[in-house]
């Protein structure tokens, strides 16, 4: 899959996830429902191909740049960690006939050893900052414009504020992932030319 194709599609499902938890909750309560699990499996698509943007941001900065590998394992890691919490969610929506009951079994869940802590205090945190971490990295590098970290930025706050501002935030994030798979495209495209270059060069060298 190409960087634009990943770096368009995690915003785009993020906003889908935003907009079916919007409607989940037109009748004043979120889950369980087709809505619930249609979001659900949407922002868990998203976090899969978030694991891959920050692989391929990661691959922006130099090799021994710490800062940046530090952040690209944090951000997996948190990426993890809400998939695991996602799929309890997704669980518990499917053998929940009603709010209460899947809140019950949630519950259950949050109370089992290290569950509360890492799933659903401190862990998911990891996502959000080791993501800001790495996109600001870059930008201090001046590989990325640094008005792609505070899009980032106003993308990770919305939540906070609102969570129906989800759907606004994924739109911010979209037009700072267009810019940076851009970037991406065209690192990529220098490095084949400079690769077709030494190759053409070994061949001219051996036909000497």
């Amino acid at each position: 899959m190409n960087s634009r194709t990943v770096m368009l599609a995690v915003p785009a499902l993020t906003f889908s996830y935003g907009l079916f938890r919007i409607v989940d909750g037109l009748d004043g309560e979120r889950g369980p429902g087709p809505a619930w699990t249609l979001g659900h499996l949407a922002f868990s698509a998203a976090l899969v191909l978030f694991v891959v943007v920050f692989r391929r941001l990661r691959g922006l900065a130099p090799s021994g740049d710490r800062v940046a590998a530090v952040a690209h394992w944090a951000a997996t890691a948190g990426a993890a960690v809400l998939l695991v919490q996602f799929g309890i969610d997704l669980v518990a929506g499917a053998v929940s006939a009603d709010h209460l009951e899947m809140s019950l079994f949630t519950e259950r869940v949050s109370q089992a050893p290290g569950v509360a802590p890492v799933v659903y205090d401190f862990g998911p945190y990891l996502f959000y900052v080791g993501m800001l971490a790495l996109i600001v990295r870059l930008a201090v590098l001046r590989v990325l414009k640094s008005w792609t970290a505070l899009l980032v930025l106003a993308d990770l706050v919305m939540p906070l504020a609102d969570k129906d501002l989800i759907p606004v935030g994924a739109l911010l994030l979209s037009v700072s992932f267009a810019q940076i798979a851009r970037v991406m495209e065209s690192r990529r495209a220098a490095s084949g030319t400079a690769d077709g270059r030494g190759a053409q060069s070994q061949a001219v060298a051996g036909a000497r």
